[in-house]
């Protein structure tokens, strides 16, 4: 019998019981579709949040305080006390540091903001006029900090939009309102251009003020959380990193580097860690939903044996008229095939769809792997064939006299 004529064959066969061959195909295409939800969205997250790291600015190095061994016990990065307006200074005017064209200062922490009868809570940074330029901060209306602010110790602000939301309201314009940060009064001078984000990377839930006025007015520290470096280019940033970090480690007086009192960043150091994690837990999202992949080729296996054992008279009847094992077993690994190829297919639809659709309601990009995609499809067959072996082979060894006697 040829091929043609035996898939003609497996398809009228399966046509026979509609309803049991789309239950058989279901456990597939959930198992594919969920498979390539799953990997979809993992990617689209991945991207995302990529974006938003390199939307803080580019080529970008930050130093923090912390990471040193004291006792045995390693500090918390940014827990410690030791980076100072006087070290931002010197990296900026020191002149073995070459790979190094801004030097931003900076002051985090969270705060109780109100005005009225409106309040939040959101992340105040301290800054300098550069802070703008190395973190692609851009202004929607108003102005940003001023050297003249840094320097008066004036009582302003320059908010982002979603503090403008939260405190006055959608489309307001708060240019010459005022807020309250603890005993504080700081009047807006400026509003930043949206740039997005959520949770720790929300780029627009944050007030800046002038460095001075956050560690003398608002604080009270004389001390730095961090200072963000802007590299000459991306391939210097390996240089940056190790000429900032010598530099720091001499002025500091710490012979050995282990010993360090300050941690060292990228741009491209926390990519690989945020990728790093979204992978694992895309892999592990995934690795379950690929079981519904093993319970729908079992469920294909035990249509197959139901199959087999309906048709022990037919498959009896043809061994006796000089059919061969191997064609019994080919027209029932076809059928099994045929069933995974339909899900298969069916499935990468289904996973298409439900990508699109998160896509919109999660506000992430659209990612699909066309290699994902390929997996999934050659999966699918593998599992028509490695689930329909055993029923096919079993097909083939029936006697024709026993098969023919089966009632």
């Amino acid at each position: 019998m040829e091929l043609f004529e035996q898939i003609q064959e497996s398809l009228g066969m399966l046509t026979l019981n509609k309803t049991r061959t789309g239950l058989a195909i279901l456990g597939i295409v959930i198992g594919i579709g969920s498979v390539i939800a799953l990997l979809s969205l993992g990617q689209a997250t991945q991207q995302q949040i990529q974006a938003q790291i390199q939307g803080l600015g580019a080529n970008l190095v930050t130093v923090q305080p912390g990471a040193v061994n004291q006792g045995g016990v390693r500090g918390a990065i940014g827990g410690n006390t030791s980076l100072t307006l006087d070290d931002a200074t010197a990296i900026s005017g020191s002149g073995e540091i070459t790979a190094i064209q801004n030097v931003s200062p900076e002051v985090q922490r969270r705060a109780q903001v109100t005005t009225g009868k409106s309040n939040t809570n959101t992340q105040i940074v301290g800054v300098t006029p550069v802070y703008a330029e190395v973190h692609n901060i851009a202004i929607d209306s108003g102005s940003f900090i001023s050297e003249r602010d840094v320097e008066a110790v004036n009582k302003v602000a320059v908010v982002g939009p979603q503090v403008v939301s939260d405190l006055f309201g959608d489309n307001a314009d708060p240019i010459g309102q005022t807020i309250r940060i603890g005993s504080q009064t700081l009047t807006i001078i400026g509003v930043t251009q949206s740039k997005g984000g959520s949770g720790f990377f929300n780029q627009d839930d944050i007030i800046f003020v002038p460095l001075s006025t956050a560690q003398k007015q608002l604080f009270g520290i004389d001390y730095l959380t961090s200072i963000a470096l802007e590299a000459k280019s991306s391939n210097l940033m390996t240089d940056a990193q190790n000429q900032v970090g010598y530099f720091l480690l001499a002025r500091h007086k710490i012979s050995d580097p282990s010993l360090a009192d300050f941690t060292i960043t990228s741009q491209q150091d926390i990519i690989n860690t945020v990728s790093a994690t979204t992978g694992t837990f895309t892999a592990l999202l995934s690795g379950i939903a690929a079981i519904s992949l093993l319970v729908g080729g079992i469920g294909i296996m035990n249509i197959m044996l139901v199959t087999v054992t309906e048709r022990t008279r037919e498959i009896g009847l043809r061994k006796a008229l000089g059919a061969k094992k191997r064609t019994i077993t080919t027209q029932f690994l076809i059928e099994s095939i045929i069933l995974t190829f339909i899900g298969g297919v069916a499935g990468v639809v289904l996973g298409i769809s439900i990508s699109f659709v998160l896509s919109k309601l999660l506000s992430t990009p659209f990612a699909l792997s066309l290699g994902s995609m390929l997996l999934a499809s050659a999966v699918s067959i593998g599992i028509g064939v490695l689930f329909g072996w055993y029923p096919a082979r079993r097909a083939s060894n029936l006697q024709p006299i026993e098969a023919l006697r089966y009632e």
